[in-house]
């Protein structure tokens, strides 16, 4: 007789970065239990990366209501079925209104840690957090492999953030890819492969005079999410600002470099064996103290260097 279907209801990030960093709780209830059925919930920016989930029943965009109309919309579409298992990292209360076997709902830690650690105390399994892991489709793969297709190393970049203060400059970017693929470089005759989204062309246009054309996998708004996350398990090497980008190259075993300025380290670098986070010469505490909100237009990442990056990422490819 058939094992009987057990339903998982997943509740997880709005941001990119944050739906990542807790994707290893997904991986783990899909090895643990084989009878899985799987709904999720994400942000509309974050769902995309659960488009190839195994066993999916469904995949549902959040979107915000005013006064948590979200929530009730949400209710009412699950409140006749019964759950085996709610998994909750939004830390909401719907989940009590639900009927399940089981819930396990995020609890906003007394003391911080990293996120990793933060999601895998969800589950209990702090003492083995589940690395962050996408499931891809073998199409999806194949579609990568066809945008890569080429001879050389492939340096991946993602020059951009979701805001001012958080964003290297440019002109940095392209001076390190220089400094990486050109002819002296580790990675010389490399292919350099350019990644964001489709508000990111004209703010990555200086990188795409660093190589020839022919060297140049220019990926910015043209892929979605768990293709550029198929590429960048071809890549060498990803250098980017702290990013959602950021973390889906650590997830894809890529040898990752995250630059950090007013963003903590301590709970948001790439998480994986292969993966740094690397900042100038003030900790996030005085970059905090000199900007409080963390809102004000201004590039707080002006004191990490090029020559800094550069062997950073020279180390990296060493160690690799």
């Amino acid at each position: 007789m058939a094992a009987k279907p057990f339903p998982i209801l997943v509740i997880t990030a709005t941001r990119i970065g944050d739906a990542v960093l807790s994707s290893g709780l997904l991986k783990r209830l899909h090895d643990e239990i084989p009878q899985a059925r799987f709904t999720i919930v994400a942000g509309s920016a974050a769902a995309p990366l659960f488009a190839d989930t195994p066993n999916l029943d469904a995949l549902i965009a959040f979107e915000k209501l005013k006064g948590g109309g979200h929530w009730f919309r949400l209710w009412r579409r699950f409140v006749t079925r019964r759950w085996g298992l709610i998994l909750d990292m939004r830390g909401s209360a719907i989940s009590r209104f639900l009927r399940r076997r089981r819930r396990a709902v995020f609890e906003r830690p007394k003391a911080p840690a990293h996120k990793v650690i933060e999601a895998a105390r969800v589950l209990k399994l702090e003492d083995e957090p589940p690395a962050p892991f996408l499931f891809t489709s073998e199409r999806r793969e194949k579609d990568a492999a066809r945008l890569t297709a080429g001879e050389g190393p492939i340096l991946a970049v993602a020059p951009a953030a979701a805001w001012v203060g958080k964003t290297w400059p440019v002109e940095r970017f392209a001076q390190v890819a220089m400094d990486l693929i050109g002819d002296n470089g580790p990675l010389a005759g490399g292919r350099l492969m350019l990644l964001g989204g489709p508000d990111d062309r004209q703010g990555s246009a200086p990188l795409r005079g660093v190589v020839p054309g022919e060297r140049l996998i220019d990926l910015v708004g043209r892929t979605d999410l768990l293709t550029t996350y198929a590429c960048l398990k071809r890549a060498r090497l990803f250098i980017g600002n702290d990013s959602g980008l950021m973390h889906i190259a650590a997830a894809a075993g890529t040898p990752t470099l995250g630059l950090f300025g007013p963003s903590d380290e301590t709970l948001y670098a790439p998480w994986g064996p292969h993966a740094r986070a690397l900042r100038g010469g003030r900790t996030f505490a005085q970059l905090k103290a000199l900007d409080p909100d963390l809102n004000q237009q201004l590039c707080h990442m002006m004191d990490l260097h090029v020559r800094t990056v550069s062997d950073a990422a020279k180390a990296l490819l060493r160690q690799t």
